[in-house]
């Protein structure tokens, strides 16, 4: 079993905004995989289906992305895995724009929906999917920042880097954390 949850905000004003990367990710994988239709569940949307023999499950919390640890636990506890089977998609300021990093744990770095996940989850020791949102404004500048579109001279690159990213994660569906890392790692600093 694989669980991939895009973080996001559930309203459609924020549907392209900067922070709902993570949603548009897991949107893409669902297509991708043709896991079904999209249903609520554990205060997320989810889309389910097999892929190569297991089962997978995309999700997009529907708790805000302040909360998205919520859903993250009910959908974890529901389908009886572990952490080792979750992979956790979210934008990142400090990432150049379209540039994307897969990372087998760590601190949330100031992202509030995965500080939500690692204290839902009880540590940081699972993968996460950081899809380039940056360079990042000051400070007191970061709210305003990811809840905006992204400008259209910048478009093209945000679906690359979706496409990139939608990769990554079936790359670790198929392959494995280390073989998404070294392919999609490979040339960015880690």
């Amino acid at each position: 079993m694989k669980l991939i949850v895009g973080l996001g905000n559930p309203e459609r004003r924020y549907a392209a905004t900067r922070h709902n990367v993570g949603w548009r990710v897991a949107e893409a994988l669902a297509a991708r995989g043709r896991l079904g239709t999209w249903r609520e569940k554990c205060d997320a949307a989810v889309a389910e289906g097999r892929w190569g023999g297991a089962l997978v499950v995309a999700a997009r919390p529907l708790t805000y992305m302040n909360e998205s640890g919520v859903a993250v636990r009910e959908l974890m506890d529901f389908w009886k895995t572990g952490s080792e089977n979750l992979l956790v998609v979210m934008d990142d300021l400090a990432l150049e724009l379209g540039r994307i990093r897969l990372r087998s744990e760590g601190s949330a770095g100031g992202h509030n929906g995965l500080e939500s996940v690692i204290r839902h989850v009880g540590h940081d020791r699972f993968a996460r999917l950081r899809v380039g949102i940056g360079p990042a404004p000051a400070a007191e500048e970061h709210a305003e920042f990811v809840l905006s579109e992204f400008a259209a001279s910048d478009r093209e690159r945000v679906e690359e880097a979706i496409d990139e990213a939608t990769a990554a994660a079936a790359c670790w569906i198929e392959e494995g954390l280390d073989a998404a890392m070294n392919r999609f790692n490979r040339g960015r600093e880690a």
